[in-house]
């Protein structure tokens, strides 16, 4: 069998690798604690299982529009209208299964062959993957500690050329946990309006935050027409299985994704559709109680890690990641994270999954209890000594 020369182009998610070899060494009998998967370690609240079930029994088990339910694409752009200060149309949102089919469609859509997009590294992989994929030309704008993993404005000016298309930011970040300002947000602005980019913006982890509020490259003025917004149900509401996201974009754009969504998965499942309404419309007490538990788990990892020689760590405004800077510890990041899985039965990633920026940190997530994430430091901190 001959691939196409495109599949050589297609990246992968190192926690998937990671978590394949943590479950072999659990059926070895090792008790590994998982830091390495970004996923809450919550279950979905109920009303929004029993608004799923409802939906079965009543027959939602049909097809649906391709750009998604009418009535949960109206809850979307309340929710955005709410949630980010900017009015939105129905027809400005188109609901997917996910977050990633926004990240391949918007650049398939917009980005040709030899074009540039510019994207956060560290960051999440498949930006690049995808970039890559489509025949795109990604330029990596690096995320530097020493402005809390922020990107500089200034920097995104000096990389623009003449084959620029895009700009993606990710605002709280995976993996780092930083927070673009409203200035920082305002300087970009700048730069794409006056080069005439297009920004996606991935908002996944916008309720995840712990200072301050949650800002949006979209509510800029001149900015909505030229952004896509993209948000999902998974992290900030405990809904990772259901498979269930949107973007907000210009209609003309919104009605060309849809037609990718036709030719690529019809629709979105229909019943998960109804259950992201209710999680939309319904009490938000149990997705802020899950952002509480993440503070009080990301004190405790800063905490420990920072107590451990060789190793510094930020606490990060977002998100729940932390990405520690392991330099002082004389081990390459990626042999560190191999002793840490292999000796200390802890699952974490190497900085460099995310990208060259990421060389001298890890990335460990504390979805997980304080109990393990106590132990998971105590055996890191007994490795390294």
């Amino acid at each position: 069998m001959q691939l196409a020369e495109r599949m050589s182009r297609l990246g992968t998610e190192t926690a998937f690798d990671v978590l394949a070899r943590a479950k072999q060494l659990e059926a070895e009998g090792k008790p590994v604690i998982h830091l390495e998967i970004g996923e809450p370690d919550f279950d979905t609240p109920q009303h929004i299982i029993d608004a799923a079930c409802d939906a079965l029994n009543s027959g939602w088990t049909h097809y649906g529009p391709s750009a998604g339910d009418p009535e949960l694409r109206q809850a979307i752009a309340d929710h955005i209208q709410q949630s980010r200060g900017f009015p939105v149309d129905p027809d400005e949102v188109v609901v997917v299964p996910g977050a990633k089919p926004i990240i391949y469609w918007a650049i398939t859509a917009l980005v040709d062959h030899g074009n540039e997009v510019i994207h956060p590294n560290p960051g999440y992989p498949i930006y690049e993957s995808m970039i890559n994929f489509c025949g795109g030309r990604p330029v990596p704008i690096a995320l530097r500690e020493e402005i809390e993993f922020r990107l500089d404005p200034e920097e995104l000016a000096d990389l623009i050329t003449d084959k620029t298309r895009m700009i993606i930011l990710n605002s709280p970040q995976n993996p780092t946990g930083g927070v673009l300002t409203q200035e920082d947000l305002e300087a970009i602005a700048e730069v794409a309006i006056e080069n005439d980019l297009m920004v996606m913006s991935d908002e996944a982890y916008e309720i995840i935050l712990y200072e301050g509020e949650h800002h949006s490259i979209a509510a800029v003025d001149g900015m909505k027409e030229r952004t896509i917004l993209l948000d999902c149900f998974s992290k900030s509401i405990a809904m990772t299985g259901w498979r269930l996201g949107y973007g907000i974009m210009n209609k003309e754009l919104a009605a060309q994704i849809a037609k990718l969504q036709t030719n690529c998965t019809s629709c979105t499942t229909i019943f998960v559709q109804r259950a992201g309404i209710a999680a939309l419309q319904g009490p938000m007490e149990p997705s802020l109680a899950m952002v509480e538990q993440f503070k009080q788990r990301r004190d405790v990892i800063v905490d420990g890690l920072n107590a451990i020689p060789g190793i510094s760590c930020l606490r990060p405004h977002g998100a729940f990641y932390v990405f520690p800077n392991v330099t002082g510890t004389g081990i390459d990041c990626r042999e560190l994270a191999d002793m840490i899985l292999e000796e200390a039965s802890v699952a974490v990633l190497s900085g460099t999954a995310f990208g060259e920026y990421g060389e001298g940190y890890l990335r460990l997530s504390y979805a997980n209890s304080v109990e393990n994430i106590n132990e998971a430091v105590d055996r890191i901190h007994k490795l390294l000594s």
